[in-house]
């Protein structure tokens, strides 16, 4: 297995749309299994293959007491109740604000070895369903964001050392500090969210 670097907001990878997976032989075996270690180095909750410079439909995903991966997911609301709460992104190291996503989710695809998979999930998991789901359409989380926070999270970005520097990939997502962003009211004190919240 490999620790894959992580691409970062600029990259064009991360504003592709990946590509259906339709070979299950062991090429898609080690992006699994490589994935899963570079989510675990990294302490994300999930990871999408786009995130390490990869176009195809999968993720990984390791919150809400569950651990795995799926190809070519879709998912769908059960119901009409939403979640509001804090979600990062370990292509866009630093920044973390309140996010509103579909409270439940059905999601259905297939693992590795191309049996299917659906898991009806709530909170957390279905939070990185959502997330994950939406970076192998080539969507980042800043696009859910409420437009005031939207536009602060990006003053945060483009004045972030990464940014400034013109890094495209970094083997140390965590390394850089944490802004929680609230609007016209961005603090750098410490977010209030966990590891949980970054996807």
């Amino acid at each position: 297995m490999t620790v894959a670097d992580i691409r970062l907001f600029g990259d064009p990878v991360l504003r592709t749309r990946a590509a259906e997976v339709t070979d299950f032989g062991p090429e898609l075996h080690r992006l699994v299994d490589d994935m899963l270690e570079t989510m675990d180095r990294h302490h994300g909750a999930g990871l999408a293959a786009p995130q390490i410079g990869v176009g195809a439909r999968v993720f990984t995903y390791d919150c809400g007491g569950q651990r795995g991966h799926i190809v070519n997911p879709v998912w769908t609301a059960v119901g009409t109740a939403t979640q509001t709460g804090p979600e990062g992104c370990l292509s866009i190291p630093g920044v973390q604000a309140d996010t509103t996503r579909a409270a439940e989710v059905t999601v259905t695809g297939v693992d590795r070895n191309g049996d299917p998979v659906t898991l009806q999930v709530d909170e957390i998991m279905a939070r990185c369903v959502q997330h994950e789901t939406d970076h192998l359409d080539g969507v980042l989380f800043l696009a859910r964001l409420a437009p005031d926070v939207r536009k602060a999270a990006m003053r945060v970005v483009r004045a972030s050392a990464w940014f400034t520097e013109g890094l495209t990939s970094t083997d140390d997502p965590g390394a850089y500090p944490t802004t929680w962003v609230q609007g016209d009211a961005d603090t750098t004190a410490d977010a209030p969210a966990t590891s949980d919240a970054t996807l």
